[in-house]
């Protein structure tokens, strides 16, 4: 009988600023360049000067993530109140990202990070290629203001917009 073994990373992401685990406050949020749903390069330099929900997630279509990222779209008024933005990230590829936006109305930008870039500079986990479910709320001045590690999806918007008005104005 054959065995297949997957590899998973033990222990915590080596980070590509020499730290490793989870970026905490208030740390600055490492720069990057991504694709987002709609083929467009993004950067997170663009956002400068509004919070930033950055929040990472498995897999487009999947039941948690849908979950999740319904629940940001019908937070959305109330994100935009804050003056904030929300960029979520996946290993999915463009079309899958265009599909996922267009199927459930999403208002909000996704990023492709196929190869994981985005994933190890803000120390997030993957397992079977699939990225953990983290949140980083990133403030006016590109800082981490906030880390949900082990996101739930059901009560995750509530603690992101309190965190979002914890920020100082």
């Amino acid at each position: 009988m054959a065995v297949g073994l997957a590899f998973v990373a033990c222990g915590p992401v080596r980070r590509p600023d020499g730290g490793t685990g989870l970026l905490q406050p208030p740390a600055s949020a490492p720069a990057f360049s991504a694709l987002d749903q709609e083929g467009k390069t993004r950067t997170l330099g663009e956002y400068r000067g509004k919070p930033v929900v950055l929040y990472f997630y498995p897999k487009d279509g999947t039941p948690g993530c849908t979950k999740e990222a319904c629940a940001f779209r019908d937070a959305w008024k109330r994100i935009q109140d804050r003056g904030a933005v929300v960029l979520g990230v996946s290993r999915d590829s463009v079309e899958k990202h265009k599909k996922f936006v267009d199927e459930h109305k999403l208002p909000f930008t996704l990023l492709v990070d196929e190869d994981g870039t985005v994933c190890t500079a803000y120390g997030v986990k993957s397992s079977f290629g699939l990225p953990a479910r983290v949140t980083f709320v990133l403030d006016r001045d590109g800082h981490v203001a906030r880390t949900f590690p082990d996101v739930d999806p059901g009560i995750h918007v509530d603690q992101v917009l309190a965190a979002l008005d914890a920020l100082p104005k």
